[in-house]
């Protein structure tokens, strides 16, 4: 039956690269999206498929229920896009100016479809029950994942499993690893309150623009004096922003970064030591500072008995030789919630392909991937519904 599944996912792959289309030629972005889950409610609603609307905000949920008792999986693709300008020359180019499908999420979304469709006819010989989650707003904190699992979308489920394209790893492959694999990720913006002045009299300000330097360097500390150097750990400054003349001294000081973690105690302590040293920089200048520290995704851990069933599954499916270990990164992603809830696992399927131009990293302009993916994505999911 397995086979059989796997030979009517091939059939409707020009169907899936349709959909797939369509989604990228009408992108819309995280908490906006309309037309997205209208469309694939539709779409799950005519495979006979109970089908939940406006789950978590603009989440949606469909249910299969097998005519056999079993475990309940829940399989989870993602479809918001990116407030990015589509540079590609490509019959199916974004129609939306300033927005694009940069990172898979449609590629995630038809396949996860393609699953549905397969599976729905199997219905009386499936065991158990396949929970298909279709997220919006993985791009954007706080997260579509948050609002849907509050909204039940994981209640009763056993196993949650997600997959991610990635052009870094060629066409054909599969590619797991199990712990911690991408990061809890922070933000903070701090204004430094200062005294503003003329340019030939700094003895009568206080200079925000040379507080806020200080501060730059001294938070780097925290990383590499604080924190142990056998816990992940980064911390980064990404805009410094004061005054608009040459002579004059401004009142303020605007810097705004980002914090990446893996451990809960090390997110914490650094959350900590930032506000700390923010402070007491500021107070050694005369100056007082504003703190705004904002939490955003957990850490995602992949669970190893989960990890190394969806890499024998993948091992069976394209070989041993296809199957890569994806190296841990501090990148955030909102499955990491799932995970944290239901024993599960994430993992990454092959896109790039030189021959098609999809050489592109994930967020560029010109960002694609060979659409065949969409093909082993489903017989992945598929081989786990089977094999659970």
């Amino acid at each position: 039956m397995l086979q059989k599944a796997f030979d009517h996912l091939e059939s409707i792959y020009s169907e899936m690269v349709d959909i797939r289309r369509d989604l990228h030629m009408n992108p819309e972005l995280s908490f906006q999206e309309k037309r997205t889950p209208k469309f694939i409610a539709n779409y799950l609603k005519d495979l006979g498929l109970e089908v939940k609307t406006n789950v978590g905000g603009n989440g949606v949920v469909g249910y299969l229920k097998g005519g056999k008792p079993g475990k309940t999986i829940a399989l989870r693709a993602d479809f918001d896009a990116l407030p990015i300008e589509d540079e590609k020359d490509v019959p199916y180019k974004s129609q939306v100016p300033g927005v694009m499908h940069a990172c898979g999420h449609d590629i995630h979304t038809a396949a996860l479809l393609g699953v549905a469709k397969v599976l729905s006819p199997l219905k009386e010989e499936l065991a158990g029950t396949i929970v298909f989650i279709h997220q919006h707003a993985e791009e954007l904190a706080p997260g579509g994942a948050i609002g849907m699992i509050e909204d039940g979308c994981l209640e009763g489920v056993d196993f949650v499993y997600g997959a991610h394209v990635e052009v870094n790893f060629p066409i054909g492959q599969v590619a797991v690893n199990d712990g911690y694999v991408q990061a809890a990720s922070d933000s903070f913006d701090i204004t430094i309150n200062g005294k503003g002045g003329h340019g030939a009299e700094p003895h009568r300000s206080i200079d925000p623009l040379v507080i806020g330097s200080h501060l730059v360097i001294d938070l780097q500390n925290i990383v590499s004096r604080r924190i142990d150097p056998l816990q992940p750990a980064v911390v980064t400054v990404g805009a410094f922003n004061s005054g608009d003349a040459h002579n004059v001294i401004p009142d303020k000081a605007y810097i705004k970064g980002t914090v990446r973690t893996y451990d809960a105690n090390v997110r914490d302590q650094v959350e900590e030591e930032l506000n700390v040293i923010a402070k007491k920089t500021a107070e050694k200048h005369g100056a007082s500072i504003d703190v705004d520290y904002s939490r955003g995704y957990i850490s995602l851990y992949n669970h190893p008995k989960e990890t190394e069933f969806i890499k024998k599954l993948s091992t069976e499916i394209v070989g041993d030789e296809n199957v890569a270990i994806k190296p841990a990164d501090m990148g955030g992603e909102d499955f990491a919630y799932y995970v944290d809830r239901v024993p599960g696992t994430f993992f990454w399927v092959g896109g790039g392909n030189p021959e098609l131009n999809a050489v592109y990293p994930h967020h560029h302009p010109k960002f694609d991937v060979d659409e065949n993916s969409m093909i082993l994505i489903g017989k992945v999911f598929i081989s786990a519904v089977f094999n659970s």
